[in-house]
């Protein structure tokens, strides 16, 4: 299913929230060392914004949208982890991917914080992705992600992993 690309691919993962968890830190770097040079994962936190009784959760999505809009680097295709996005099974993924390395296009994926994406982000991106229909943890989505975006790529590459 490999084929060869004109170029080198970097997945941006722009997530709200720093100072995670050790298991989040970990997990996330388990998978992302794993993926294959020609398909790198990075990691920018965009910091959360201060929450406190009576805060203004729509003013708070807005700022952090923004940063997250900000970081965005030029070009890349920009997909938005959102609950109501399209769902893609592991080989459907993998496709996703294949075609993103094909086109030689950066990749942005969002992932908003506790209380979920600011809907500027949604409307930015070019693809709504969603990973399920549960609510997870906006920490655990990075391990989450991370790994599956190995598992795609183990596809991809003919590798036992996705088989295990």
């Amino acid at each position: 299913m490999l084929g060869s690309w004109p170029e080198v691919m970097q997945i941006h993962l722009i997530a709200v929230g720093n100072r995670m968890p050790e298991w989040v830190e970990s997990g996330y770097q388990e998978y992302s060392k794993r993926m294959p040079p020609e398909c790198s994962l990075h990691l920018i936190e965009v910091p959360a914004q201060k929450r406190g009784k009576g805060s203004d959760t729509t003013r708070i999505l807005a700022q952090e949208g923004e940063r997250m809009v900000a970081a965005i680097p030029k070009g890349a295709l920009i997909l938005a982890l959102a609950v109501r996005g399209r769902v893609w099974s592991t080989e459907q993924l993998a496709e996703q991917m294949q075609g993103w390395l094909q086109a030689g296009r950066d990749v942005a994926l969002l992932i908003g914080g506790p209380e979920g994406l600011d809907p500027g982000c949604e409307r930015r991106a070019d693809v709504c992705w969603s990973l399920s229909p549960l609510t997870f943890p906006h920490p655990l989505m990075r391990v989450i992600l991370a790994e599956q975006l190995y598992r795609a790529m183990s596809i991809l590459k003919n590798h036992p992993y996705h088989n295990k």
